[in-house]
């Protein structure tokens, strides 16, 4: 009887090691994210990031850099992943930080997402449809905050993608004479854009979804997108820029994880949970809600974590039986 229960502890024990190594794939390995210093973005790298650490790794930090750098940040080793790298947006900056053959897009973590231009419904209502009908001086000065005459167009922070789109697109179609593009930090310029408009003020502005700015200043409300004269993009890109019978000027975008090759190849796990990780976009707009209402302490991001975890249990649980299947 002893040497049964011998023998059958000892059989366990090896089938039992194997088991317990492929539910923590990661065990022993440090990885280094990389996030933009935006609150509205911690969320989803911080979804991973719990995945991650399910699978046994250890997550150091996130480091906070401007999407230009952090794919640079990741092709040079500075970091292993970046989770906020839009398809159309950032393909310059993962051009020019090496491209396929030093790092790779991995799954769609986020789909569907916007960018464009905005005014105010009541400038929307009266005819100003169209970002082109901005070449019209007198049009333009409806929209003229520091008294020059110009519209002032509420825009992107400097480094970011949106500022090649934005410039690219005030050259092409011949608004330099009659817009400003002013430009700063982004959360600075909206809230003087929010005032504005709260002061029954026109304003014309740029931003994106998910955000918490559509949910101050609600698009078919509030606000109304405009559309672009035709689509021109920076270096050609030939993106679907329409959304719902407007062109918005910038494509239909979705946000995915950026490795870098040979962190990929040496941890199959990580790989498949950035392929397989999804989440969806008003659950993003939702939470950023939740910033503006107040929750916008690191305690208060990591219990949105949770949350989304717990309603969202049986997929998590699918990013995670399929990354430690990919492991095996």
């Amino acid at each position: 009887m002893k040497r049964l229960s011998f023998t059958t502890a000892l059989v366990l024990s090896f089938v039992a090691t194997p088991l317990l190594a492929n539910d923590k794939p990661g065990q022993g390995i440090t990885v280094k994210p990389v996030i933009e210093p935006m609150i509205e973005e911690f969320f989803q790298g911080r979804i991973i990031d719990h995945a991650m650490k399910d699978l046994g790794y250890t997550v150091a930090q996130p480091v906070e850099l401007l999407s230009q750098t952090a794919h640079i940040a990741v092709a040079t080793g500075d970091a292993d992943y970046f989770p906020n790298s839009w398809e159309h947006l950032h393909a310059a900056f993962f051009k020019e930080s090496g491209g396929p053959d030093k790092i790779s897009k991995v799954g769609n973590l986020i789909e569907g997402a916007l960018q464009g231009y905005l005014v105010d419904k009541a400038s929307y209502d009266a005819g100003i449809k169209n970002l082109g009908d901005l070449k019209d001086p007198k049009i333009a000065a409806r929209f003229d905050v520091d008294g020059d005459g110009k519209a002032d167009l509420a825009g992107c922070t400097p480094g970011w993608g949106c500022e090649r789109v934005i410039e690219h697109q005030l050259t092409e179609y011949k608004l330099r004479d009659t817009v400003s593009h002013n430009q700063g930090d982004y959360n600075a310029i909206i809230a003087d854009t929010i005032a504005r408009f709260k002061n029954g003020k026109p304003v014309l502005y740029y931003t994106w979804t998910p955000y918490w700015v559509s949910g101050v200043l609600v698009p078919g409300k509030d606000v109304e997108w405009l559309s672009v004269p035709y689509t021109s993009l920076p270096d050609g890109d030939k993106a679907d820029t329409e959304f719902k019978g407007k062109n918005l000027g910038f494509a239909v975008d979705s946000l995915r994880i950026v490795a870098r090759n040979d962190f990929l190849k040496a941890n199959p796990a990580a790989a498949k949970l950035f392929e397989v990780a999804k989440i969806d976009i008003n659950d993003i707009s939702a939470e950023n809600k939740l910033i503006t209402d107040g929750e916008k302490t690191s305690a208060d991001i990591d219990r949105h974590v949770e949350d989304w975890i717990k309603a969202h249990r049986a997929e998590y649980d699918g990013w995670l039986k399929a990354a430690r299947d990919a492991a095996k």
